[in-house]
């Protein structure tokens, strides 16, 4: 085991638990322990789980976003102060004076991607469980908190004839329709790119003030919003079907509770 993997592993073995415990508990209520919805809803149920956790993080993203809107004139004026200003002297002056702006206001353009920063590495976990499901399944070893029993089901899991282990670059496992896989991995894509966006929007309509519309942060805020499509493009291809199934539920879920949680967002 590498260093990464080392790290990695705690996750990996958080998030395939509670996969476990939610599958374990769906399948007492009736649900087929080997069923692809079954699996799907403990999927769904595990974004739920990591982002009800992470909703006073989320709760601080908003006021941090707050904070950068107040902020936004007050950094207009250092802009023209040091406009033509070129010579490193003066781009280092700016940017302590930035620093000290955002100290006082007691934020920093990274503080409204905390939410995101937190949940790479639980994303990158599920990703090296379902990616390592076949794998497992063959060589007959479990993963994580999944016994190898667990690993089969899901391997041999779909909705709608779509493997859960699937995905567009690897292609579709035996027995799975190429079709439905195919048409229900563009779906999600298109889903969580669409709500990806509209978060963004809604992001930048309650952070960049009036007097910053024509400024540099708003640019920035506008490359993240045009390069969405083609991360999530890029990332829709290598995804298996469940990972897909996890990042559009946590992009309708932080969505909704944008409208939810910042009123100037609606």
């Amino acid at each position: 085991m590498d260093f990464g993997e080392a790290l990695l592993f705690p996750f990996q073995w958080l998030v395939s638990a509670i996969m476990v415990g939610l599958h374990d508990g769906l399948s007492a209520l009736g649900m087929p322990a080997a069923g692809g919805w079954t699996w799907t809803l403990s999927i769904i149920g595990l974004v739920l789980v990591i982002r009800a956790a992470l909703i006073p993080v989320s709760l601080q993203q908003i006021k941090a976003q707050r904070r950068m809107r107040l902020l936004q004139p007050e950094l207009r004026k250092l802009e023209a102060k040091y406009k033509g200003n070129t010579d490193p002297l003066s781009r280092q002056a700016m940017v302590q004076e930035q620093m000290a702006l955002y100290k006082k206001h007691g934020t920093n353009p990274l503080s409204a991607c905390l939410p995101l920063l937190v949940q790479v590495p639980f994303f990158f976990a599920l990703f090296s469980v379902l990616s390592g499901i076949t794998t497992a399944a063959t060589s007959g070893e479990g993963i994580g908190a999944m016994s190898h029993e667990q690993v089969v089901q899901f391997d041999e899991s779909s909705i709608f004839g779509a493997p859960l282990s699937a995905t567009l670059l690897h292609g579709t496992p035996p027995g799975g329709n190429v079709v439905a896989v195919w048409i229900l991995s563009i779906v999600m894509i298109l889903a969580m790119t669409a709500s990806q966006v509209i978060t963004q929007k809604h992001i930048m309509a309650s952070t960049v003030s009036a007097e910053s519309m024509a400024g540099p942060f708003l640019r920035q805020q506008k490359a993240v919003l045009y390069a969405l499509p083609i991360v999530f493009g890029i990332g829709g291809i290598i995804f298996p079907i469940g990972v897909l199934i996890y990042w559009t539920t946590t992009n309708l879920w932080t969505m909704v509770q944008q409208f939810i949680l910042d009123p100037r967002s609606r």
